[in-house]
């Protein structure tokens, strides 16, 4: 997952470090030597994340990230703050001043690497909300933005999966202050049973529960359709620190490390709240406020009208960060014989199953519309050629694999589809011409014996190939 990573330091090797550790990794890396510069280098070049030096001369790395999350522009980018202090005073002062986490030097390696991959992943599934917000805002069907940092921390639902007594009494006792509600699981059996039943804000697990793996469970937690989305904070001992980067790119969203200290954790469980509150919002605002101007009534995905105005901002989007999406056209295979020969109600429901299976093999932050018919689009931000070649014939499979339940005679039928792809790059587009290249190729499938992936300037995909290549990934 590649991101621009801007370092804020005003001693050169410390920077240069970071530098080199960061584009080891594969990662874009701006510097900034002072506060001003960074904020200057913030609004102008767009980084993915800011890791913040705190003790700089003039302006301090709390006065920075404070500027930088008071500015609607720039508060929704994730900052890291890095400090020699030890002391949890000044975490906490971090913290609330908006910073998304907090590193001290020396520098763990495994830990820099695991907070920079989540909250870019935070970062990129927040900016698709916000271009998707921009859209709704220019289309006028929401009038005010927000930032997180304006959502209430109090009174959460936190599920804590602990089977330690005294670490349970400390948990309960320091987020009693927000008059949280605290619901205490001694296992994952016992957990998962608590989270069919309620919806919560946050879930802490301990990594060094006595008869399970801590990890598993976490992996578990964000494979629940019930939990997947709810913040995951972990607790563990400095030992632990390989087992934490694995539960990172597991999905878990923070940890804190033995001898809990009650600050931090509060600190950090209101950060994880007012994330996913605002998160919620966004949602509930979004789907009330745009779902009948915006989305096509029998499948439930976006219209045409807004996938060009959602388009558009991916577009400025793209040439303000230099990153590529892609654009796939997606037909489905004589869809006029299925409604000249089984009825129109049957053509409905195998629209609605279609669009259904394309949403479900997405990623979250991935847009599919239907363009009218049986034609639909799917843009994928940030993605690599590779991987969208991938995508593209998953989707084909998806579709062509197993047989859609529906009215005909006989209980089903047996769909497939075929796909026209584009890579678009960060310079200059218009709407127009992106579709033209993207509904081209889709041409040359229907030609090509449809059920059948082809690319700009690529041709027809290899089935297999990818396929295996899939599988490998996978494993």
């Amino acid at each position: 997952m590649s991101a621009r990573v801007l370092v804020v330091d005003d001693i050169l090797p410390n920077v240069k470090l970071l530098e080199a550790k960061l584009a080891s990794e594969y990662y874009e890396v701006l510097t900034a030597m002072s506060g001003a510069e960074a904020l200057e280098k913030v609004e102008k070049e767009a980084p993915d994340i800011v890791l913040l030096d705190v003790m700089m001369p003039g302006m301090d790395g709390f006065e920075v990230c404070t500027r930088i999350k008071d500015n609607p522009a720039t508060a929704h980018i994730p900052v890291v703050m890095v400090t020699a202090l030890t002391d949890s005073e000044d975490k906490v002062r971090g913290l609330e001043a908006g910073a998304d986490d907090f590193l001290s030097k020396p520098i763990n390696d495994i830990a820099l690497m695991a907070r920079v991959r989540s909250l870019v992943r935070l970062k990129m599934v927040t900016d698709e909300w916000r271009v998707r917000e921009t859209a709704a805002n220019q289309l006028g069907v929401i009038d005010e933005s927000s930032s997180a940092m304006d959502e209430a921390t109090d009174k959460a639902k936190i599920l804590v999966i602990e089977d330690k007594d005294f670490e349970c009494q400390k948990i309960n006792e320091t987020l009693g202050q927000d008059h949280d509600l605290i619901t205490i699981a001694s296992s994952g059996v016992e957990a998962l049973e608590h989270i069919t039943k309620t919806d919560y804000d946050v879930l802490i697990v301990s990594l060094n529960l006595e008869d399970e793996d801590g990890l598993r469970l976490c992996s578990h937690l964000k494979s629940n359709e019930r939990s997947r989305a709810v913040p995951i904070v972990m607790i563990g001992d400095e030992e632990d620190m390989p087992k934490i980067a694995r539960g990172m790119e597991l999905g878990a969203h923070d940890y804190i490390l033995r001898p809990v200290d009650r600050n931090e954790l509060l600190a950090r469980v209101r950060t994880q709240i007012r994330r996913k509150r605002f998160q919620e919002r966004l949602l509930a605002t979004y789907e009330i406020s745009l779902s009948m101007a915006l989305t096509d009534s029998l499948t439930g995905l976006y219209n045409r009208r807004y996938l060009e105005v959602h388009l558009e901002k991916l577009l400025l989007k793209n040439q303000e960060n230099r990153k590529s999406l892609a654009v796939l056209m997606i037909d489905i295979d004589h869809f006029k014989l299925v409604n000249d020969t089984h009825g129109h109600a049957v053509g409905d429901e195998i629209l609605k199953v279609f669009a259904h299976r394309l949403m479900d093999k997405l990623r979250s932050f991935d847009l599919v519309a239907r363009m009218g018919g049986e034609e639909f689009e799917a843009i994928l931000p940030d993605v690599t050629t590779e991987r969208a070649h991938m995508v593209a014939e998953r989707l084909r499979r998806a579709i062509a694999e197993e047989s859609f339940v529906c009215g005909a005679e006989g209980g089903s039928l047996d769909i497939t589809t075929s796909i026209g792809g584009a890579i678009i790059d960060h310079e200059d587009h218009t709407i127009e011409e992106i579709l033209d290249r993207a509904d081209k190729a889709l041409y040359e499938a229907k030609n090509g014996g449809r059920n059948c992936s082809v690319f700009e300037d690529v041709g027809k995909l290899d089935p297999e190939a990818f396929k295996s290549l899939e599988r490998q990934k996978i494993e």
